[in-house]
């Protein structure tokens, strides 16, 4: 992967990165003859988001309790298993070509099963655009995979046992999900996660301790919290404070973590509990991603969102007040049906006001079962592309700034991979490429590190460590630069 550098107060390099390629990109490379399809043997295809990796750990454990292998081959495997994803058109797309293109690649022997999100609303359009698919189980179904199986003939372990869904097995180097919820109870007029998923279902804190000790024990060192909504967590019980106690409780499980990292905060349920539990402990992560998709009230209402500007404002005061140093990332929508310019300049300067230090923005995307879709007076196409384009060259301006106010701080940074910076034609060194507490995995900036000393140095021999401690001394709009301690 080639990536260049911009012509900012940083040296002119190019460089090389090896880094791996995204999960949602799916190449399937084929031999011309295909190897003989081992038995009891599974392929799994995880598309969209980090939750859905969560579910695929689920998957894999539950296939190896019955007995079956897992296999990197797709060519190879009796079962082929795509984890769809159905949250947007373009992600719909994805899973109907990925299923398709595994389904016309299918030997006979083999069985398609499309699992996940999509399976879960559009179970008749999978049929019918992918014939090939030998069946649909719904997201969160451990029940049917089975039944399934057997009536596909693939043969199941009968003494085999799951023994408590979930156990983790870390694969993706020092930091791994924890799922600690499912579903949503959130009526946003443009998600339709609650018909995919249902009602918010906290998971219970005791399995939750359990998996964070397998992840700890296992060399983890950042335990990322995710679900549709972690601020909600425990209100389906009574519990007003869930989240904020089951911090607590992970703190003492496992003090040897170097970050607990919570994302999908709901705004109105970051409480002062939560935020006094997160500036109390160092283990939890200053960083809180808190969608708010809008700030023009009228735009927030016609999403069913909080709406109320003023509580959105002192919550992040607060915030900041607590935990001075606190990296706040956030999710925008553009083009939502009948934004009007002055609701969309607002947008522009709540984000210049706020100056949040990680941003993503989405061009509206209609799905035909959500109320949103049957709102009047759609943006057009290029005044989306214009809106999103403008958002993000705003946040390029907020995000270079924050990062050059970084210069010459020291930094704890989890070591993720490693590359080459090219000095020039004839020079070329190796870095370490890894993320700080303000950039969560896969969606925010990294920090490139040199040995100290820079070009003249040299890196340590020997196994690449998992954490560093970094000088940073050069900024991008995304990126950090920094020289090893």
């Amino acid at each position: 992967m080639i990536l260049g550098r911009g012509a900012l107060n940083v040296p002119q390099w190019s460089y090389k990165v090896e880094i791996s390629v995204s999960r949602n990109t799916i190449k399937l490379d084929r031999p011309k003859r295909r190897p003989n399809i081992e038995g009891s043997s599974f392929y799994l295809l995880t598309l969209g988001c980090d939750k859905n990796t969560v579910d695929s750990e689920t998957i894999g454990q539950l296939l190896s309790s019955y007995g079956l292998r897992e296999t990197l081959k797709p060519e190879r495997a009796q079962l082929l298993i795509v984890n769809t994803c159905g949250f947007i058109d373009e992600a719909t797309r994805q899973s109907l070509d990925a299923l398709q293109e595994l389904a016309q690649s299918k030997e006979p022997g083999q069985a398609l099963i499309a699992f996940g999100c999509l399976a879960s609303r559009a179970s008749e359009l999978i049929k019918q655009e992918v014939p090939g698919v030998d069946g649909v189980i719904a997201a969160l179904n451990w029940d049917g995979f089975a039944p399934l199986l057997q009536e596909l003939g693939i043969e199941l372990d009968a003494n085999s046992t799951s023994d408590g869904l979930l156990r983790r097995k870390k694969k993706y180097g020092p930091t791994a999900y924890l799922k600690i919820s499912d579903g949503c109870d959130a009526k946003c007029a443009f998600c339709i996660i609650p018909q995919m998923k249902g009602k918010h279902q906290s998971r219970p804190t005791e399995t939750l301790l359990r998996e964070l000790r397998q992840l700890a024990d296992g060399g983890v060192r950042e335990v990322v919290v995710i679900g549709q909504d972690t601020t909600f967590y425990g209100r389906d019980l009574g519990e007003t404070e869930g989240t904020a106690t089951l911090l607590e409780k992970m703190v003492a499980t496992a003090p040897g973590l170097l970050w607990l990292r919570l994302m999908y905060a709901y705004p109105r349920f970051v409480s002062p509990k939560l935020i006094e539990t997160m500036a109390a402990h160092p283990q939890i992560a200053h960083y809180l991603d808190m969608p708010l998709q809008h700030a023009h009230k009228e735009t927030l209402r016609r999403m069913r969102r909080p709406s109320d500007q003023s509580e959105t404002r002192g919550t992040i005061a607060r915030l900041r007040a607590a935990m001075p140093d606190i990296a706040l990332r956030t999710t925008v929508i553009v083009g939502y049906p009948g934004e009007t310019e002055a609701e969309f300049q607002y947008l522009l300067e709540f984000i210049e006001e706020t100056a949040f230090d990680n941003l993503g923005a989405f061009k509206f995307s209609p799905q035909a079962s959500s109320p949103a879709a049957q709102l009047p007076h759609p943006v057009d196409e290029e005044t989306k592309e214009r809106r999103y384009e403008a958002v993000m060259l705003l946040q390029q301006k907020i995000a270079l700034k924050k990062n050059e106010g970084l210069i010459g701080r020291e930094l704890n940074v989890i070591v993720e991979g490693s590359g080459t910076i090219e000095y020039g034609p004839r020079e070329s060194r190796p870095i370490w490429v890894g993320r700080s507490y303000r950039s969560a995995p896969e969606v925010d900036g990294l920090v490139f590190i040199e040995p100290n000393g820079g070009r003249k140095g040299r890196l340590p021999d020997g196994a690449r460590p998992t954490q560093a401690q970094v000088k940073i001394t050069a900024a991008t709009e995304y990126d950090l630069w920094g020289q090893l301690i």
